[in-house]
């Protein structure tokens, strides 16, 4: 079945398992593949305060050792690889919903509350649409971003965010007359499996606001019309 979808200049589609990818290593494997909608996330610097994240830490420690996996262990990603699907399922999507409930409770300084930053980088993020990406949706948070697009070839994905972050952050600082980074080196990012998931994001970036208890000037929230990305006949 043809799941290509989107702009005419830049359809998309939802990740296929045969096709070629590309997998990236850094602190934690970015995957991309031509034309797949991604999901992504980035965070500002100070969105994870250090008890927050040894809180997460010892929570994902507490589920390894009821599966008898020691987190100290090299190994022990490769052990919860070989764990059953379902329980693989539930290590990954339990520790994903409690990390975003912790960006939701808007740690840090959260200057993206403020019309004039979120807008800096609302704007960067539209600037190229349908040049060198093609974006869906995205929310601009007090603290972090969500989004969904997808790009033209293999190893883009990671150059266009490291430019959208490059901008923002010169933009931002500039504004608060600062210096230093501004957002976290590492983003994370999922390749959508399929027409349900992305629904399912899209819904969830829509909600994010409301889950963070926001006025309608603290956040900006984009979302392409459905008529936009279905194809045409």
């Amino acid at each position: 079945m043809d799941t290509t979808v989107g702009h005419p200049a830049l359809p998309f589609r939802f990740f296929d398992p045969d096709e070629e990818r590309l997998v990236v290593e850094r602190k934690l494997p970015h995957w991309s593949q031509t034309g797949t909608i991604c999901f992504l996330t980035w965070r500002t610097e100070d969105s994870m305060p250090r008890p927050v994240i040894e809180s997460w830490i010892r929570e994902r420690d507490a589920w390894l050792i009821r599966h008898g996996i020691n987190s100290r262990l090299a190994d022990w990603k490769s052990r919860v690889a070989g764990l059953p699907g379902a329980a693989q399922r539930e290590f990954h999507q339990g520790l994903t919903d409690r990390w975003e409930a912790r960006l939701d409770e808007c740690h840090g300084e959260c200057v993206l509350r403020r019309p004039d930053l979120s807008g800096i980088v609302a704007g960067s993020l539209r600037h190229f649409d349908g040049d060198r990406y093609l974006l869906t949706d995205f929310a601009v948070m007090p603290n972090h971003v969500h989004m969904l697009a997808a790009f033209p070839g293999v190893g883009e994905m990671l150059k266009q965010c490291d430019s959208w972050k490059h901008f923002t952050a010169c933009g931002i600082n500039k504004a608060l007359g600062r210096r230093g980074r501004f957002w976290q080196v590492e983003g994370f990012d999922h390749l959508v499996r399929s027409p349900e998931q992305f629904e399912y994001l899209r819904l969830y970036i829509a909600d994010n606001p409301r889950r963070g208890r926001l006025r309608i000037d603290e956040f900006v929230h984009y979302s392409r019309p459905l008529n936009e990305l279905l194809p045409t006949a």
